[in-house]
């Protein structure tokens, strides 16, 4: 027998958002069933499969658009085609990284061959090079995990690259509140049909789509601009909130899934510490699906989500 597994039980097991199983359900990745006695999505034994395949590609950094490709032959002939891409993509960046080394030895060795006497800020600079040149020529490499365990490590190590950020300053509006739900009970509740039927009183702060989603403690909240004109008596039973807005950095999930925004959400915060900015703990981070349109999404082959991080200047309250 062919027992089903329920979304909240695959979200558990590989540490997944419900979010991110949607997500690929919508590419075409996987599919899921219902049951006339069940509202919620189940997983059969092959999408479950399906969905180990994705994960492991995802951690060789396949992009979306190629796993549809591998997925959707029956043959070797794409996924040998795009696993070499990646071989010639690590050989590039092998190739960067020796020619960095170079550059920064060469730096280090001008300065060990300089006199710079006894002023303090230039020995602190050359204790700096010291420890540079130690970090680059000593890396070493201690145990030995599984071939997994070492993936993992590798790619994190080497996924250091910086998206590109805007600050941004979100002006104050009105907004309708879906309420604080979880993915189920948002995606799956009676919300999504309510806006549906009410989009004429909508007006999107940015683009032609929905406009925020934020995450509170593993819910989500989602916010909708509304005309000025609607009152709560037009929305009910959703409330009608004056969102604060304010300054924000802004940086591209490329996905749009769960593992791809927290990667953007760790690196926007290394970014920051380069600025006289802070995440602002005291607001939420922001999730706005860019692109909505059937034709772009085909023809890019993932969605693009903007990331909305919260953030105030060093020292302020």
């Amino acid at each position: 027998m062919n027992e089903l597994v329920k979304i909240r039980d695959m979200t558990v097991k590989y540490g997944l958002s419900a979010r991110t199983l949607r997500y690929y359900e919508d590419m075409g990745l996987i599919k899921s069933t219902r049951s006339s006695d069940y509202a919620y999505r189940m997983y059969d034994e092959e999408n479950i499969k399906r969905l180990e395949q994705i994960l492991i590609l995802r951690k060789l950094n396949i992009s979306i658009k190629d796993i549809q490709r591998i997925f959707c032959t029956s043959g070797s002939e794409i996924v040998l085609e795009v696993l070499g891409k990646k071989v010639d993509d690590i050989d590039g960046q092998i190739s960067l990284l020796h020619e960095l080394k170079e550059i920064v030895l060469q730096f280090i060795h001008q300065i060990e061959l300089a006199d710079f006497g006894k002023e303090s800020d230039v020995k602190l600079l050359y204790e700096k090079a010291k420890e540079i040149k130690t970090q680059i020529v000593n890396v070493d490499y201690d145990g030995n995990p599984s071939v997994v365990n070492r993936l993992l490590e590798v790619t994190e190590k080497l996924d250091n690259k910086v998206p590109d950020i805007m600050i941004v300053r979100i002006p104050k509006f009105r907004a309708v509140t879906s309420g604080i739900m979880t993915f189920e009970e948002l995606f799956g509740g009676d919300f999504g049909p309510w806006q549906e039927d009410h989009n004429h009183f909508f007006k999107p702060v940015i683009f032609d789509a929905p406009d925020f989603l934020c995450g509170k403690d593993g819910n989500v909240e989602w916010i909708w601009a509304v005309k000025d004109e609607v009152t709560e008596a037009d929305t009910c039973p959703y409330e009608i909130i004056e969102y604060p807005g304010g300054l924000y950095a802004v940086a591209v999930s490329v996905d749009g899934d769960g593992e791809s925004n927290n990667k953007v959400r760790s690196k926007t915060e290394k970014w920051l510490e380069s600025t006289n900015f802070v995440i602002d703990s005291e607001r939420e981070l922001m999730g706005h699906m860019i692109y909505v349109d059937d034709e772009i999404k085909e023809g890019l082959g993932y969605h693009q989500m903007n990331l909305y991080a919260p953030i105030k200047l060093k020292g302020t309250k």
